[in-house]
């Protein structure tokens, strides 16, 4: 889940104290019954009109509560094709779950410490001596966002195609100056990402690639999640579109090679997949209970949202927000109803600057969960994911 214009970036001068948990008075899930289920088709409905969303895909689920899970709209403009729940999606910076899922493995492993400098793993980091790799986890450590960069927003609009390497998205960001000292405020930075990224690939001799599938994705029990190496998409698939593009105009993004992400942003994933993940990433399944408690200690990061180690927590739910060209997407879990909540759409078209995802996100919970509205504030939309 990117807050809204994850490439700008956003700083936010919090004090660091955990933000304290939303009361679970009244927090009582509703039962899914036919009639709950109408009401929720109605809520999405307005909302994909409102926004103009092409396709939307829904999964609301919660133990001896049911299940709802649906597609509305049109997975494919030109055609007409409609969205089905079973297509494959790019899920953008729902990415950074599983990079640092995996990173966090390698603590449990005993194989690097949460309060190592990156420095003692990546050179040519600015403050690097001083950075940790909790920092860069809770979007803390003050480096520009390769993805504001002027020069990276043009090469990738007018070459979309064009694959980056994660040497060459540290080069963006390494010609700016620091933003801020280490931990001194909370500023949402693809850049962070990347150097975890390397971080796992040096530290287990694998890529990143393979290390999220064999550590991650396989674990986990995930059947269509992958991270693409180029620009693959398997099909089924939903068509994206964006306009994120040199001429401003809206153009079909499917294809475009997603690289620029990478550890922040490459992967794609399905509605099915991405319920159980919601789970395994809320609970800790793939770690120890110390290092999950230290995933999930969230300060404040946006108004009415705290930030852990690459994990919101926005109104009792905790997951994460994506949105890279063309495609949109929100995966949070509900703790005391053990509830999921899984939105995938093909556009990341700002809707009065928030993002779309986040719009259907709040239209939703406000409906079924009044006591755990989830919401994002706007912010500027530039150069996503």
């Amino acid at each position: 889940m990117v807050p809204v214009g994850a490439g700008v970036g956003y700083a936010w001068d919090a004090p660091a104290p955990p933000v304290a948990a939303v009361s679970a008075a009244s927090d009582e899930f509703p039962q899914l019954t036919p009639e709950v289920a109408r009401k929720l088709d109605a809520v999405v409905r307005k909302v994909l009109a409102e926004t103009k969303v092409p396709g939307v895909q829904v999964s609301l689920s919660a133990p001896g509560k049911g299940e709802y899970v649906r597609a509305f709209g049109v997975a494919d403009k030109a055609t007409g094709q409609p969205m089905t729940d079973g297509m494959l999606m790019r899920i953008g910076s729902e990415t950074k779950t599983f990079t640092v899922t995996a990173l966090l493995k390698l603590v449990d492993e005993g194989k690097i410490g949460l309060d190592d400098p990156i420095g003692k793993y990546i050179d040519g980091v600015p403050n690097g001596d001083r950075i940790t790799l909790r920092m860069l986890a809770e979007m803390r450590s003050g480096l520009f966002n390769y993805s504001a960069d002027d020069g990276f927003y043009k090469a990738l609009t007018s070459d979309p195609r064009k694959p980056f390497t994660p040497q060459e998205l540290l080069a963006y960001s390494f010609k700016h100056p620091v933003l801020f000292e280490p931990d001194a405020k909370f500023y949402y930075c693809n850049t962070n990402l990347i150097l975890l990224g390397l971080v796992v690939e040096k530290i287990s001799g694998q890529s990143l690639a393979d290390n999220i599938t064999k550590e991650v994705i396989e674990p986990a029990g995930l059947k269509h999640t992958l991270f693409p190496t180029g620009a693959e998409f398997p099909s089924p698939h939903a068509q994206g579109y964006t306009d994120q593009t040199a001429t401003g105009k809206v153009e079909d993004s499917t294809d475009w090679d997603p690289s620029w992400g990478w550890a922040a942003g490459a992967m794609i994933s399905d509605l099915a997949d991405l319920r159980t993940w919601a789970r395994v990433l809320a609970t800790g399944e793939l770690l120890t209970p110390a290092t999950q408690a230290q995933r999930l200690k969230v300060i404040p990061a946006l108004p009415d949202a705290g930030y852990g180690l690459g994990i919101f927590k926005i109104a009792g739910w905790v997951g994460h927000n994506g949105s890279l060209p063309g495609y949109g997407s929100l995966t949070v879990y509900l703790p005391e109803s053990k509830a999921t909540m899984v939105v995938l759409l093909n556009t990341d078209i700002s809707y009065e600057g928030s993002e779309p995802s986040t719009v259907f996100g709040e239209a939703i919970t406000r409906a079924i969960t009044p006591h755990h509205v989830f919401t994002l504030p706007a912010q500027p939309v530039t150069g996503k994911n």
